[in-house]
């Protein structure tokens, strides 16, 4: 990551499901929604290989069961260095490490254990010539605060001191950010008399003044976000960025957590996205950049706890939206529904002219695979084979894709290859067989594919459209 671009939105991939998809899957389905930010909780060896060349920006963690040994001797350092992060940099791009995971929430006291595991990873990365590359640091939860009301007074808990004050030296020293998980979801949920829902979300037409500094708080989320500059400041840390290494909103909870829907989830992202892509900052650091990561890019089954541990994903396992998210910060997006999987609603989605073969084929293998697809209809002798170009196929099986997912802005992205119009194409007469084309009757080619389809369609539609795009280039 530069570390002078701008505010950043990133996505966080954890993986304690049983059910999720293989990590190159993953990386198709990152790179098709154009994630370009992602945090890992390890060091994954086949995450990192899915990743290589993907231009994926990773953050990695060394998990809090590890600090002991890290701390202990530097050679553990440079020999995890050397067999799990060099073998595959920078092919990965590596930009964070992590070296522990909110350990002031740990029943075990390995505080103590964080700052000398960090020393050690980064002597280690200075060995290698890339301590100004790959920045350390280490996550916490706002239970690091003692005081976050009203921000102004924000204040680290003095049981942490010990710990906390040679790691913020050491995050000023080598221009490393304070990580944060910041969730305003669980002070709505456990304070909900004392926190109105629409702060929670961001939709607050209310107003929270600090009586201190007589700054105006229109959500939680900034008011968190000061409290901890505050904090800093009172310990004369001014120069210390802070980094949200998780937030976001569950989609579904258990009986008593009637906020964790999905129109919340997706109103809280979406907001948050918008709030952070613009550069917006907080009333005590207006315009200041701050990199986010959304939690979490998949749900994971096997999280222990209430219902919504096992819903903050994006995706379901299968790889099919939880709801509609537009990760550049554009606005909202209309959930999927039933009624937009058979109406175009006046628009189309299909192949962009400016789109290059192998973009189309990336697309067209993620779309007849991970996304759910039917590319049946366009095998030779099938009713949408003609006619026969690479063109006419993605477009065909990119507006397939568009309509089954809410005919949204993303749903037409696929890496920048699909391009939306609200003009029938009629120059093909199969395009929107599917969707009601006055050309033909409607018939569904929408179901699951088959592994079958998927390779023929690999094999028999892409090599004729590639074969005609060669014929066309040498004549």
């Amino acid at each position: 990551m530069d570390f002078c671009e701008g505010s950043t939105i990133g996505v966080c991939y954890g993986r304690n499901a049983d059910d999720l998809p293989t990590p190159d899957k993953v990386a198709q389905l990152v790179q098709l929604h154009k994630i370009k930010y992602l945090r890992i909780y390890d060091a994954n060896i086949q995450v990192l290989k899915a990743f290589a060349n993907t231009g994926v920006e990773l953050m990695i963690g060394i998990a809090n069961l590890d600090l002991l040994p890290f701390s202990q001797f530097q050679s553990n350092a440079d020999t995890w260095l050397k067999n799990n992060i060099l073998p595959y940099y920078p092919a990965t791009k590596i930009t964070y490490i992590t070296v522990g995971a909110e350990v002031t929430e740990s029943s075990e006291n390995i505080s103590a254990l964080v700052v000398p595991a960090m020393q050690n990873i980064h002597t280690a990365l200075r060995k290698a010539g890339l301590q100004k590359k790959i920045k350390v640091s280490s996550t916490h939860s706002l239970g690091v605060l003692s005081r976050s009301f009203p921000p102004s007074a924000g204040a680290f808990s003095s049981k942490h001191a010990s710990f906390l004050k040679p790691m913020l030296e050491f995050l000023a020293e080598n221009q490393s950010p304070f990580m944060i998980d910041i969730y305003p979801y669980y002070a709505y949920r456990d304070s909900a008399s004392n926190v109105s829902l629409d702060y929670a979300l961001f939709e607050s037409s209310s107003e929270v003044i600090d009586p201190n500094t007589g700054l105006i708080y229109t959500n939680m989320f900034d008011a968190q976000i000061d409290a901890l500059y505050f904090a800093l400041m009172a310990l004369n840390f001014r120069t210390v960025k802070i980094m949200v290494t998780e937030t976001g909103w569950p989609s579904k909870g258990s009986p008593n957590e009637t906020a964790a829907t999905p129109d919340n989830a997706q109103t809280y992202n979406t907001n948050l996205i918008r709030h952070v892509i613009n550069d917006t900052g907080t009333p005590a650091k207006p315009g200041e950049e701050l990199d986010v990561y959304v939690f979490s890019l998949f749900n994971e089954n096997r999280k222990p706890g209430l219902e919504s541990e096992r819903n903050w994903g994006m995706f379901y396992p299968d790889q099919t939206s939880v709801y509609s998210l537009d990760l550049t910060g554009r606005g909202a997006i209309d959930m999927t529904s039933e009624s937009n999987i058979t109406s175009s609603n006046g628009t189309w989605c299909i192949a962009a002219s400016t789109a290059s073969e192998l973009d189309l084929q990336s697309a067209l293998d993620w779309a007849c695979g991970a996304g759910n697809v039917d590319c049946s209809a366009v095998q030779p002798s099938q009713p949408c084979y003609q006619p026969d170009t690479l063109v006419s196929h993605a477009s065909f099986v990119f507006n397939s894709y568009y309509q089954q997912n809410g005919a949204s802005d993303v749903a037409c992205s696929f890496g920048g290859a699909g391009l939306k119009t609200n003009k029938n194409p009629s120059y093909d007469n199969c395009l929107y067989i599917t969707f009601g084309s006055n050309n033909r009757t409607a018939k569904n080619f929408t179901a699951t594919p088959t592994a079958s389809s998927t390779v023929n369609y690999s094999i028999s539609v892409l090599l004729p459209g590639y074969l005609l795009i060669v014929f066309l280039l040498l004549f």
